[in-house]
């Protein structure tokens, strides 16, 4: 018996959708029947081969959500038939010193789905135990398989971020990961600022929970956060490293500017700003299983959900290429069928 998967052979090389013997789980490990792949901007690392350490060909995918069907020895916390879900965090060892120490999204031997080994694009994969999330009653595929990524790295960002409920939160971008960060940040009682390109993304905003909206092409964004009394927490979602820095003059005192994009330039920043102030600024790693289990369960509690558009696995190729065209709405998926 066959299954489909859509693959890259070499760096920059095309996708090809070909059919290979389905896997076999080794211990610790479990097969997944796949429902649904998310697709995410971090995708390009396998297709432009930019991820050091990449070999190929490689089946990339880490938004994915499926059935577990078969179990490798050693497997006792997940069953056959289970539904779950698999983000970035591809496992990790529980033995290195990073964690012993509980940091396990830093653990030395940690796996990432898609890059070290083959992830979602197809109709099964084998995933190690620890990366395991497992799916609630209640939510599709469909709309499970963004938030063990975009969703986990927003949810956890924000409620690791120090802000309090009433206190002012705003998201930088209305895009893949920003429109779920506004939701979320406006479901955890923050009083929610959304900053995008343009009044055209304000009526969106607004019914994705924002309090307010500020439009960084006409308005003064340092001033605007300032006269809202300063956020003690900016998420910056976007990947623009000038309208990171645009923000940093409406941070409160004690503020914090809370990265999850990744900009490819290098930061501007001005130090008497956070010294004056005792501002910061914090990268944030998106979460390891459990953290995308806790995000599944409050999405469906509080009714946070991605806006998708989907697409046919054989379809691949083209709803990768949407992607990154930057003209979705917000997140893309493809499905199985299975």
């Amino acid at each position: 018996m066959k299954m489909r998967a859509l693959q890259v052979s070499t760096a920059n090389g095309p996708f090809e959708l070909v059919e290979r013997e389905i896997p076999e789980p080794g211990a610790g490990s479990v097969r997944i029947k796949v429902e649904a792949c998310g697709i995410c901007h971090s995708d390009a690392l396998v297709k432009s081969g930019a991820m050091p350490g990449l070999s190929y060909p490689r089946v990339p995918g880490h938004e994915v959500v499926g059935t577990v069907e078969a179990l490798g020895s050693g497997v006792t916390d997940v069953t056959q038939g289970q539904r779950v879900g698999v983000g970035w965090h591809g496992g990790y060892c529980g033995h290195c010193d990073a964690c012993r120490r509980g940091n396990f999204f830093a653990c030395r031997w940690g796996r990432i789905t898609g890059l070290t080994h083959d992830g979602g694009y197809a109709d099964y994969m084998i995933a190690h135990s620890s990366a395991l999330a497992l799916l609630p009653d209640g939510l599709s595929a469909i709309e499970a398989g963004p938030l063990v990524c975009a969703g986990v790295t927003t949810f956890n960002a924000l409620r690791n971020s120090g802000a309090r409920p009433g206190d002012t939160v705003a998201v930088l971008g209305i895009g893949g990961l920003g429109h779920l960060g506004v939701q979320f940040a406006a479901k955890m009682g923050f009083r929610t600022l959304a900053i995008a390109r343009g009044s055209d993304k304000e009526a969106l905003a607004r019914k994705l929970g924002a309090h307010q909206y500020i439009d960084s092409q006409a308005q003064d964004v340092a001033g605007e956060l300032q006269k809202a009394g300063g956020a003690k927490v900016i998420l910056a979602t976007v990947t623009n490293a000038e309208a990171m820095t645009a923000t940093l003059g409406g941070l409160a005192v004690h503020g914090k500017l809370l990265i999850v994009g990744a900009p490819h330039e290098p930061l501007k920043i001005p130090a008497l700003l956070l010294i004056g102030g005792r501002r910061s600024i914090m990268g944030w790693y998106s979460g390891t299983s459990i953290d995308s289990q806790d995000t599944l369960k409050f999405s469906l509690l509080e009714g946070v959900k991605p806006m998708t558009e989907v697409f046919p696995l054989e379809r691949g190729a083209e709803a990768y290429e949407r992607m990154m065209s930057g003209k979705a709405r917000f997140r893309v998926v493809v499905t199985t069928g299975r």
